[in-house]
C-alpha cells in the first residue's frame, strides 16, 4: 500500500494542506482589516505593518482585489463597500466551522 505524502514536521498531506489554507486566509483577512483601518495605503507600510515581506503582500492584494474586496487607487490600497459584508460572513461562517471542528475533536 502507497504512504500518503508528508506535510512539515511529519503530518499529512491533508493537515498541511488545511494548516497552510488557514494561514493563508488569516493572512489575506490581515491585509483586509490594516487596509480598511489605514485607507489608502501602499505596499511598503502594508508590508511594515503586517510585518510579512512584500512579496506575500502583493500576492494577498492580488487576491482580495479578485475578490472585489479591496481596489487600487493613486494613493495605495483601499477596501471596496463589499469588505465590511464580507468579514462579517466570515465570523459566521468561522463559528460554524469551529462548531464543525469541536464535534470532530469529540469524535477523535
Amino acid at each position: 500500500m502507497a504512504r500518503g505524502r508528508r506535510g512539515p514536521a511529519g503530518r499529512s498531506g491533508l493537515i498541511s494542506k488545511l494548516g497552510n489554507e488557514v494561514e493563508l486566509l488569516q493572512r489575506h483577512i490581515r491585509m483586509l482589516q490594516i487596509i480598511q483601518d489605514h485607507q489608502p495605503i501602499g505596499i511598503i507600510r502594508l508590508a511594515e505593518m503586517a510585518e510579512q515581506p512584500q512579496h506575500k503582500i502583493r500576492y494577498s492584494l492580488r487576491i482580495l482585489e479578485q475578490e472585489n474586496l479591496i481596489k487600487p487607487s493613486p494613493e495605495g490600497a483601499v477596501a471596496t463597500e463589499r469588505a465590511k459584508p464580507f468579514l462579517r460572513d466570515l465570523r459566521r461562517v468561522v463559528a460554524e466551522f469551529s462548531s464543525t471542528f469541536n464535534r470532530l475533536k469529540k469524535d477523535l
